[in-house]
């Protein structure tokens, strides 16, 4: 039973090691065929995640239920879209190479023992399995010293945040006496009589998994990285990585330190502020969309943290629903900022946009839907995001948050609505180069799962709240 409830990710890393190995022998050059073979493994793995049964295995360190399949498949997701998305871009920026597809896999391997982690220490093996392969994607355009910078930031202040992880895993090891997450729990029962000490235990995991989150105040790497990473990595960097640190935060805080949520829930309410409100407001002075793209990542994960706050099984499938619609927006997003070119060069400024509504008007409508999306218009998927976690949020009495959250929301219509305005109204400086096929697909399917959820959200809504019933027990 052990072995089986691990088989996803034993065959994800186990097919990762294989398309490593398929690549370093072949003579010929066997980019396209390990990216093919990475998304065929995300597939296969995907239905080994639903075909999982609910248990526990290897002594409790393991937990495999509803919560942590519905995270896998979103975190499957993601990183098939951006293996697809980045099979064009590297092309053309000359850094194809068959490793990447593979750091991707075992970036993905990483996530998926974090989001069936039951056990502070399995929390943190699969936080730095996934770590280290970002690292080397965002310095994977090695001959680029933006590149190099980029994973040399993320990997500093990355280790920074690992430190801080591992002294709160510490403290909350010796005021609870385990590590395991059903005896925290129990140890910590009683609200009155939990230390000080474990109290700062938590709020630095808090600060520790705030960082993979681009939180404030935990922020600082993400513009200076989203912009120097290669784009591909970049889109890669803001959807599933960005999944996985969110899930283990909801378990471990509805898990081990759920009877403590007055000791953690002020943090997460000034976290969520903070973020709501850099997000917004610093994304408008922004002229480079990558380092707009990564503050609307902050604003994002503000809006999240909402749910989170609450404390409730209704803010927990807010946020389940919110990250699966962040995932797909971001990830169309970046599939159009991908595709357009102009002259062979890739496009990284808002002005570069003028005037792609006269030479591509599908992949203008389709950014234009994703920036209404993100934006929070109905009725499109992201307005359905916002609105169950600000629902969530006024169930709880948490007027306050809901209404910052709904004003800074207001707010970031300014420069996504800047965006839309470039593409359509102002004057085209030179036409954009043809758009790929993969960049297309990716496009077109994120494009239109954005626009037609809310004709039939059922099925996502309930397998979010499946979810975040089995989180609660």
């Amino acid at each position: 039973m052990n072995w089986a409830l691990a088989a996803p990710e034993l065959v994800l890393a186990v097919s990762a090691l294989g398309i490593l190995l398929n690549g370093v022998l072949r003579t010929r050059d066997s980019t396209i065929l390990c990216t093919v073979l990475a998304v065929a493994v995300c597939v296969i793995t995907a239905v080994l995640v639903i075909d999982t049964p609910t248990a526990t295995a290897f002594g409790g360190l393991f937990v495999s239920d509803a919560f942590s399949r519905y995270s896998k498949l979103l975190i499957l997701a993601g990183t098939v879209l951006c293996v697809v998305l980045s099979l064009d871009y590297n092309s053309r920026q000359r850094i194809s190479r068959f490793e990447f597809p593979v750091l991707m896999l075992l970036s993905a391997v990483g996530m998926m023992v974090m989001s069936s982690a039951n056990n502070l220490m399995t929390l943190y093996m699969g936080l730095e399995l996934q770590s280290l392969a970002v690292y080397v994607l965002a310095a994977f355009a090695r001959d680029d010293i933006r590149s190099a910078e980029a994973g040399l930031k993320y990997f500093v202040l990355s280790a920074l945040a690992s430190g801080l992880l591992l002294y709160g895993i510490s403290l909350a090891y010796g005021f609870s006496g385990s590590m395991d997450f059903s005896r925290i729990a129990q140890a910590v029962m009683d609200p009155a009589g939990v230390s000080a000490g474990l109290t700062v235990g938590i709020a630095f995991i808090i600060a520790g998994l705030a960082f993979k989150l681009s939180a404030v105040p935990f922020h600082m790497w993400t513009p200076d990285v989203y912009e120097g990473a290669p784009t591909s990595v970049t889109a890669f960097m803001s959807t599933a990585p960005k999944v996985a640190p969110f899930v283990v935060l909801l378990r471990v805080m509805f898990g081990p330190f759920g009877h403590v949520t007055a000791q953690w829930q002020p943090i997460i309410v000034l976290i969520s502020i903070a973020s709501m409100l850099l997000g917004s407001f610093a994304a408008i002075a922004q002229t480079n969309i990558k380092r707009l793209m990564a503050y609307s990542s902050i604003g994002h994960m503000g809006y999240a943290l909402v749910g989170l706050a609450a404390g409730t099984q209704t803010g927990v499938r807010g946020v389940l629903v919110y990250l699966l619609t962040y995932v797909v927006m971001s990830a169309g997003s970046f599939s159009c900022i991908v595709a357009m070119r102009r002259r062979g060069l890739a496009v990284d400024k808002i002005a570069d946009l003028s005037g792609l509504a006269r030479n591509d008007l599908t992949l203008a409508t389709l950014l234009a839907i994703f920036m209404f999306s993100m934006a929070g218009v109905p009725p499109l998927a992201g307005f359905f995001g916002k609105l169950l976690v600000f629902q969530a949020a006024v169930d709880a009495g948490m007027w306050t948050l809901a209404i910052i959250g709904v004003l800074t929301s207001v707010v970031s219509c300014f420069y996504y609505l800047r965006v839309i305005k470039v593409m359509f109204f102002d004057a085209s400086v030179a036409p954009f180069d043809v758009r790929s096929r993969s960049l297309s697909v990716v496009a077109l399917a994120t494009g239109a799962f954005t626009l037609i959820f809310f004709v039939y959200p059922a099925p996502f809504l309930g397998a979010a709240n499946q979810a975040a019933r089995a989180l609660f027990g």
